[in-house]
């Protein structure tokens, strides 16, 4: 059940003002001029100073003028956070969720996102670890282990951090190497779903030149969902279709796993060894090797059983129940070398070298229907395709996997920079340079395809992806009064992506008997021995199973060399008024920008001819550049003896371009049999792709709320406050094409508008749909979020700490149509989950126990959703509750 939700949450939250707990982390240096503020106390009672990176310095979070919130390793642990996705509905305005597609993680912050995970795409939100950026949202899934802080920066990062940070930029600082001494820790998680986790820290001072640091993690869980084997038949004997006791759903790779291995599991390790190296006193080196592994079978979605309660798309069985006839398989590695070396060149300068080289290698295996797209009886109007024309009407049974035969991105990182202090200035310049080359083979196969049910499959063989991006950028600070100081910065980029070699295998989403290799004949349609092939009539080489030969009876593949460059120059001013000791007041405005890009070469019609009687042209359905300017004021003070920590953000975001990829309209066809689309298929006449297109304009006003308060001894609260105002506008070519048909009939819901044929020859064949003012997806207008936890001292030097936690989110749609539509709506409506934990902690921190519940409710709430077969509707939903304990100890 979901926890009631009404408006005094938001008055709650306006007047309390708490924002996400910003509790203490490690001080974070960087070789740079020291930050003057007053160096923090030891009593218990008053909240820690807290140093961050975010502009490249090292300085205190109260006096650092942009919006980030930082949290420690101790934190994310109480959390049971391994990787970012844990980290959902905990910082304002940031929202994080497992996408289940090429193992990525989605970071929306500020509306401002990424829908394209693939290599063909870009996040838009900066993944850096240890200030080095990651080009790969899969980076995001590598368990956060050891680690001194993570920064979450929210905004256009698009001076410092550069690339990609359009929304914002997550910095992830692990733990460095220790000269202090030799020491460890060790922790052990155990929890409902047989959960194991493990992990172990060694720090080793070799000497006062050398301190090496290693640490390994693991954690193991079964899959939540209730996966079953799809041995399904085609069962309409009224059109043809009769059942024989063998399925005909697709068995190639249909073998019986365990719950271990069920879709929703976890199966990851991660480990890391590094050394400290002080040359001299003036200089230093760092090296690191990272190795992270998942081995899980990936995520999944599940019927949207609330959505179609009281119609005849009601759901039939449980809700996590899947039908599986290709289990998931993941195999992504990724192996980082990072090293850095600095030197100080006096008091006030020092230069800082860094190179990184990620090596991310992955396979991987779904089910993309997972049994959720088989027709219901009333579905069915297809007669069994035993005819010279086949047959296009809605067969019983839907097919669709997809499989990364093999992917390798290998990205180099280098970054140099000059930090100085001249009298009241202080300023970084930089020079940054990335290099990925990527190579990737990735099929995906509709097993009964239209119109005569021979597979359709599709090869995309990439072995050759480049993009290279090279920036030059500087920031200055001037303290030009006692009180006030000025910033300004700027970064010049350039940005190319190359396609040398890429080819598409296949022929895209029709049926062709060149899929069978000539190993199955299902005979001439229109005659007795004509037969579709059955589950066990196919064989392993057959699709990308058999390499690229496999595709030699197809017609010839289509190139796909293309190469496309961008050139940009963002900055960022402005001014911080430092009120007193422990406040202090900033406005700044910056900007950020994207790189586009382009997908794989096409025809502008898919092969058909156009609505216009001609045929398509090539097009590789190119995107271009998106670009923030954000205008934000902020407050930093603390109160009350430092027991109150307080910050506000007010931000007004223009966003032009914002790249949106998905199922998106790229013209209106002629069907092959040349007739009126039937109405439950209105829009065979369509042709739509996954594809990446620019959406007008988005203003994005905002509040972001923090704070961190110990009103008592032993006691802490902290909560935030977030609001969201997005709102599209300038997007003429919208075209609403969501369940046009009976089923908006069905349910009583405004029809889709009609299709036009006016003199704008761009805007032929679309269902033009205003909408100006919708709100941006995954995108909630308020966010609340409210913990506290209470010390309490027992007798012996034993602490025992209670601690809970409530996050809120109100209504976030899907879509940009915001289809608020009952039964087949792509929204969630406002929702609240909560945690609960009890730690008791040894004297002296030897040793500590946790027991921890998260969604204590069991709240079942929607990340994304869509219709999946006509009425019926599909999501992503949160981890049901998970409870354990959790032990540790330190030596």
């Amino acid at each position: 059940m979901l926890f009631p939700t009404t408006r005094t949450l938001t008055s709650l939250a306006v007047a309390g003002a708490f924002g996400c707990a910003v509790l203490p982390g490690h001080a974070q240096t960087a070789g740079s001029a020291a930050d003057n503020s007053a160096p923090a106390n030891n009593d218990p009672n008053q909240i820690q100073e807290v140093k961050v990176t975010a502009t490249r310095h090292s300085t205190s979070l109260l006096r650092t003028p942009l919006a980030v919130t930082a949290l420690s390793q101790d934190q994310l642990t109480r959390k049971g956070a391994t990787s970012l996705r844990d980290l959902a509905g905990d910082i304002p305005n940031v929202v994080i969720e497992n996408t289940g597609l090429d193992s990525a993680v989605q970071i929306t912050i500020r509306g401002i996102t990424s829908t394209n995970f693939t290599e063909t795409g870009d996040p838009a939100v900066g993944f850096h670890v240890d200030g080095l950026y990651s080009p790969r949202p899969q980076g995001a899934q590598a368990l956060m282990f050891d680690i001194d802080q993570l920064e979450v920066l929210r905004g256009p990062q698009g001076t410092l951090f550069g690339r990609n940070s359009t929304g914002g930029s997550v910095n992830v600082i692990s733990a460095k190497p220790d000269f202090t001494g030799n020491y460890g820790k060790a922790n052990i998680e155990l929890g409902n779903y047989n959960k194991k986790q493990a992990n172990i820290v060694q720090n080793v001072a070799v000497n006062d030149m050398l301190a090496l640091r290693a640490t390994y993690m693991t954690v193991r869980r079964d899959g939540y969902a209730n996966q079953m084997r799809d041995l399904s038949e085609a069962n309409a004997p009224a059109y043809g279709w009769v059942p024989d006791g063998i399925p005909d759903v697709d068995q190639r790779f249909n073998r019986k796993v365990g719950k271990k291995d069920y879709y929703t599991n976890q199966y990851q390790w991660a480990a890391r060894v590094a050394a400290a190296l002080r040359i001299n006193k003036n200089v230093s080196a760092r090296l690191a090797y990272e190795e992270f592994q998942d081995s899980g079978a990936g995520g999944s979605h599940f019927r949207d059983c609330e959505s179609g309660a009281g119609t005849r798309y009601a759901c039939s069985g449980g809700k996590w129940d899947i039908n599986v006839n290709v289990p998931g398989m993941t195999d992504l590695n990724i192996r980082t070398v990072r090293a850095g070396l600095n030197w100080n060149l006096s008091d006030s300068a020092s230069v800082d070298y860094s190179f990184q080289i990620a090596d991310q290698r992955r396979k991987e295996t779904t089910d993309d229907d997972k049994g959720l797209q088989h027709a219901a009886p009333f579905q069915i109007n297809g007669k069994y395709p035993n005819l010279a024309g086949g047959d296009w009407g809605t067969w019983p049974l839907n097919d669709v996997f997809h499989r990364t035969m093999d992917s390798r991105y290998l990205s180099t990182v280098h970054e140099a920079q000059l930090k100085q202090t001249l009298g009241a200035v202080q300023y970084v310049a930089g020079l940054f340079w990335m290099h990925e080359r990527n190579r990737i083979d990735y099929e995906i196969t509709n097993v009964i395809q239209k119109p005569y049910g021979d597979p359709g499959s599709v090869l995309y063989h990439q072995p050759n992806r480049q993009v290279d991006a090279k920036a030059a950028f500087a920031q200055a600070d001037w303290k030009f009064m006692p009180t006030w100081t000025g910033t300004v910065g700027a970064r010049l980029s350039s940005d190319s992506k190359e396609d040398k070699g890429g080819e598409v295998y296949g022929r895209n989403w029709i049926g062709d008997t060149a899929y069978y290799r000539g190993w199955y004949k299902r005979g001439i349609p229109g005659t007795p021995l004509f037969r579709v092939h059955n589950g066990t009539d196919l064989s392993t080489d057959m699709g990308a199973g058999g390499g690229l030969g496999a595709y030699a009876d197809y017609a010839a593949p289509t190139s796909n060399d293309h190469k496309e460059t961008w050139k940009k120059t963002t900055w960022r001013a402005g001014v911080q008024k430092q009120i007193n000791a422990n406040q202090m007041a900033y406005g700044s405005v910056s900007t950020g920008y994207k790189a586009g890009g382009f997908a794989d070469k096409t025809d502008s019609c898919n092969y058909h001819l156009c609505a216009n009687g001609k045929p398509g042209v090539v097009t590789f359905l190119p995107y271009d550049p998106e670009t923030v300017t954000n205008y934000e004021l902020g407050y930093k003070g603390k109160f009350l003896d430092n027991r109150l920590n307080l910050s506000a953000t007010a931000f007004f975001m223009k966003y032009k371009g914002m790249q949106l990829t998905g199922n998106y309209f790229i013209n209106q066809v002629i069907p092959d049999n040349g007739l009126p689309c039937p109405a439950d298929q209105p829009k065979c006449d369509v042709y739509d792709a996954w594809r990446t297109i620019n959406v007008g304009k988005v203003d994005i006003p905002g509040l972001e709320i923090e704070a961190d308060w110990r009103p008592w001894s032993g006691a802490r609260i902290g909560g935030g406050f977030a609001f969201i105002n997005t709102k599209v506008h300038d997007f003429k070519e919208f075209s609403d094409e969501y369940q046009c048909g009976d089923v908006r009939v069905e349910l009583g819901i405004e029809p889709c508008p009609a299709i036009y044929d006016g003199p704008d020859k761009a805007l032929l064949g679309r269902r033009l749909y205003n909408i100006d003012g919708n709100h941006l997806p995954n995108t909630p207008k308020y966010q609340l979020n409210l913990s506290f936890s209470q010390e309490f001292e027992l007798a012996g030097g034993y602490r025992v700490t209670p601690y809970v936690k409530v996050n809120w989110r109100d209504k976030a749609y899907f879509d940009l149509r915001n289809s608020e539509f009952a039964h087949i709506g792509r929204y969630q409506k406002a929702y609240a989950m909560g945690d609960a934990s009890v730690r008791l902690d040894a004297p002296g921190d030897k040793w500590h126990a946790e027991a921890f519940v998260r969604n204590v409710a069991n709240s079942h709430a929607k990340t994304s959703g869509d219709s999946v077969m006509g009425g019926f509707m599909q999501a992503n939903f949160v981890e049901p509750r998970m409870f354990g304990v959790r032990v540790g100890v330190n030596y």
